[in-house]
């Protein structure tokens, strides 16, 4: 398979498909379980990684044991939600992402995931893109010298987050190139963008430079990836025949057995 990137820059550039690794949000596949448990059973099912959202709710010295016990990585976690458009929260978001990086940092997690925030109706939307990329322009430095990602999300405003400012994948990607920075990517939720846009291959391919992470969930329903009308085997297969190599995140609510769930999304993402 052969790829460009939006400015015509070839995103293969390899002899083999690179290897997807998933990633499990214990936040949402195992919303009513102790996170120790939910921790241990994610190992269970053959999964070396996790995520979740807020790290300020939780306890970070629990979370760091039941990684450490059962060797597992922390994929991501989520910044502090200040809308990243209004220009009147730009220094609480600076300071909410300052101490988000430490909690990175603590936990060994590479990746830190941002919302935007909704859109401001007395503001015009251009207005709002500007201050978008003004802030994440600001929260690079801070992202470089850490060694830290940020991913912000696009989310469909139909159904999930009305209302929500960043909606299409194609703004979020000219943001990524008019902040310029390494550390500053999208996370390319499937079911999101299928909501809001589908031609969920050709826009994730064509961009993967500038995708940090996945996440992926069944649509309609935001459940199984074996449910609903997304072929997960075809999208996993065409995101491995590019040279991104980061993680896949499981973000889904289960409807039948968890466990069953995991180990066939294992298997779709890593393509066995």
């Amino acid at each position: 398979m052969s790829s460009e990137t939006s400015s015509g820059e070839s995103t293969t550039g390899q002899t083999k498909p690179s290897v997807l690794r998933p990633s499990v949000c214990i936040d949402a596949v195992f919303e009513d379980v102790a996170r120790r448990d939910a921790i241990a059973r994610v190992k269970a099912c053959g999964i070396d990684a996790f995520e979740f959202w807020g790290w300020w709710d939780k306890d970070l010295a629990e979370i760091q044991d039941a990684a450490a016990e059962h060797e597992m990585k922390i994929a991501a976690c989520c910044t502090k939600f200040i809308s990243l458009v209004d220009p009147a929260t730009r220094a609480e978001y600076l300071d909410g992402l300052g101490q988000s990086i430490e909690a990175a940092k603590r936990l060994g997690c590479p990746t830190l995931i941002s919302q935007v925030g909704d859109f401001c109706p007395d503001t015009s939307h251009e207005a709002q893109h500007d201050c978008l990329v003004d802030g994440l322009r600001e929260a690079a430095p801070m992202l470089e010298q850490a060694g830290v990602t940020l991913v912000f999300e696009p989310l469909n405003d139909l159904i999930d987050h009305v209302g929500y400012y960043l909606v299409r994948s194609e703004q979020a990607f000219a943001i990524v190139d008019q902040v310029d920075s390494e550390n500053v990517k999208v996370v390319f939720d499937i079911y999101h963008q299928q909501i809001s846009e589908g031609n969920v291959i050709r826009n994730a391919t064509a961009n993967i430079n500038r995708i940090g992470h996945f996440h992926a969930a069944g649509n309609p329903g935001r459940n199984e990836l074996t449910r609903g009308e997304l072929n997960y085997a075809e999208i996993f297969r065409a995101i491995r025949e590019t040279d991104y190599d980061g993680y896949v995140g499981l973000e889904y609510w289960p409807v039948d057995d968890a466990e069953a769930g995991l180990k066939e999304a294992t298997r779709l993402v890593s393509g066995t």
